[in-house]
């Protein structure tokens, strides 16, 4: 087997594979990881945890610490990086050669359906199968000075911290450098053309993430997009001016940065791999077309992780990694279920996200039970911080299985890892109201929830349904929804969905 591409989809298959007697060949053109390893994951997740130091020294301070004055320096927190990503590159280097798996440090293209051109060498090689692990790269639409902003695979390595940053798209991407960067103190200006951040997550936490930045300074210029990126003549006022960006926006915005973050989404890797030599079919995005088992239409190439846009997450890929080397070399095939996937995304605070949206919940079945509530944390007690957390469960009521839940606290990811597994195994809300609860924490309010905050109901189409997002001016309700009909049900009992201001008893 030949895998192009030593990401974390590459590294699991090349691993597995070998340990099912193939011999097996890796060739990767930068470095062992992948963009989540190298460029992504663990150093976003590092400089996450940087960033929340700044909460803590201030929620301190009401518990009683005193401190001398924090002082943060941008060049030992790249430095601290760059340590740990060295030490990971190096095991993931010494996995694949105690696995058996040569690895060639080059870039590999296909000359035919078995045949892999290594371009540092020229050499040619041969292969049975071949497997395509090239991940994704950042999209980049065209607009004037694209040249003078930069992407997600390069702002973990600035030698000056930007003072103030622009940030182009809000997605999880783009959500997650804003609020660790506006923590780290930065002045923070996201452009999003659409009229809300995080498309395609929850109504609801969409709303409460975009609530929660702006009362943490960070300004959000929605319904807009970046039109111009100019650098002014560095002689022209002095200096201090020797490394601004004049931001043009499509609305006529003007705003003056240190840098600009291009974080648009990205696209599948799959530029001038000869892809089109070897027969191998591409959908219109560029990704790489495959069926369940990950082959592609030419019968002994793969693709896995995000080259071919399927679920665009680390796990996933070191999933799919698995179930194909499982499949083709270890005579005991399996695929991967891609229903209930959990993620997070590393905002302040948190997200946390498994299943079905309420939006999509509604779409798909005749009634749905909406658990949701709003709440300060026992901590805020203290600190006195006015900032909500909410978490909101889906339900089917038919069979009262739980759909989807939706996470926005502190430690949101940790608690979506284990509640993923409840879902996955088909919960159902009176097995969560059946378990007893751990307090005080945030997660005992899942538990909690007795009463339904709303109901949306198809099976009795005699009276109009209220739905808990507003119509537009049109009158037309999102995505389309306005023209369902049922019963609602509103709250049965006060403190349905609740603001605490002081601890519960």
């Amino acid at each position: 087997m030949f895998v192009i591409g030593g990401g974390s989809g590459g590294i699991r298959a090349a691993r597995v594979a070998s340990g099912h007697g193939a011999k097996v060949m890796l060739a990767e053109e930068y470095r062992l990881g992948g963009t989540c390893v190298i460029r992504g994951c663990v150093p976003k997740k590092l400089f996450v945890y940087a960033s929340r130091f700044s909460d803590t020294f201030d929620e301190a301070a009401e518990f009683g610490w005193r401190l001398s004055v924090p002082r943060f320096d941008w060049p030992s927190l790249v430095a601290a990086k760059d340590r740990e990503i060295t030490r990971l590159e190096g095991l993931y280097g010494t996995g694949q050669e105690s696995a058996g798996v040569e690895v060639v440090r080059s870039r590999a293209v296909l000359e035919d359906a078995h045949t892999v051109r290594l371009l540092k060498d020229g050499r040619r090689v041969r292969a049975r199968t071949i497997l395509i692990a090239t991940g994704a790269r950042p999209e980049l639409p065209p607009f004037d000075g694209i040249e003078l902003g930069i992407t997600s695979d390069d702002i973990f390595d600035l030698k000056t911290f930007p003072r103030k940053l622009v940030i182009g798209g809000a997605g999880y991407i783009a959500m997650e450098f804003a609020g660790l960067f506006a923590a780290l103190g930065s002045d923070v200006t996201v452009v999003c053309r659409g009229s809300n951040v995080l498309r395609g997550f929850d109504e609801d936490v969409r709303q409460a993430v975009a609530a929660s930045y702006t009362i943490r300074g960070i300004k959000l210029m929605l319904c807009d997009s970046i039109r111009r990126l100019e650098r002014p003549d560095e002689h022209v006022g002095g200096g201090d001016r020797a490394g601004r960006i004049d931001v043009t926006t499509e609305q006529g915005g003007r705003l003056v940065a240190d840098q600009v973050l291009l974080a648009f989404g990205r696209s599948p890797n799959t530029t001038s791999l000869g892809l089109d030599r070897a027969g191998v079919k591409t959908g219109t995005d560029g990704s790489i077309v495959v069926d369940a088992s990950s082959r592609t239409n030419v019968p002994n190439i793969y693709a896995v992780g995000d080259v071919s846009n399927r679920f665009n997450l680390t796990p996933v890929a070191i999933r799919e990694g698995h179930a194909f080397a499982d499949s083709v070399f270890g005579e005991k095939a399996w695929q991967v279920d891609y229903s209930n996937v959990p993620t997070a995304v590393f905002s302040n605070p948190e997200i946390g996200t498994v299943g079905l949206t309420e939006l999509e919940a509604r779409a798909q079945y005749h009634a749905v039970d909406v658990y949701k509530v709003r709440f300060r944390p026992l901590k805020a007690a203290v600190t006195g911080d006015c900032q909500a957390s909410l978490l909101k469960v889906i339900v089917d009521c038919e069979t009262d299985r739980i759909l989807g839940i939706h996470i926005f606290a502190e430690e949101a990811s940790d608690m979506i890892q284990v509640l993923a597994i409840a879902i996955g195994s088909g919960a159902t809300m009176k097995d969560f109201m059946s378990v007893m609860a751990v307090h005080p924490t945030v997660g005992e309010e899942i538990v909690a929830m007795q009463t339904p905050t709303v109901r949306y109901d198809r099976r009795d189409a005699s009276t109009p349904l209220v739905p808990s997002a507003a119509p537009d001016a049109t009158g037309s309700h999102p995505k389309g929804l306005g023209t369902l009909r049922g019963r609602y049900r509103a709250p049965q009992a006060a403190g349905d969905e609740i603001d605490n201001a002081a601890p519960l008893p």
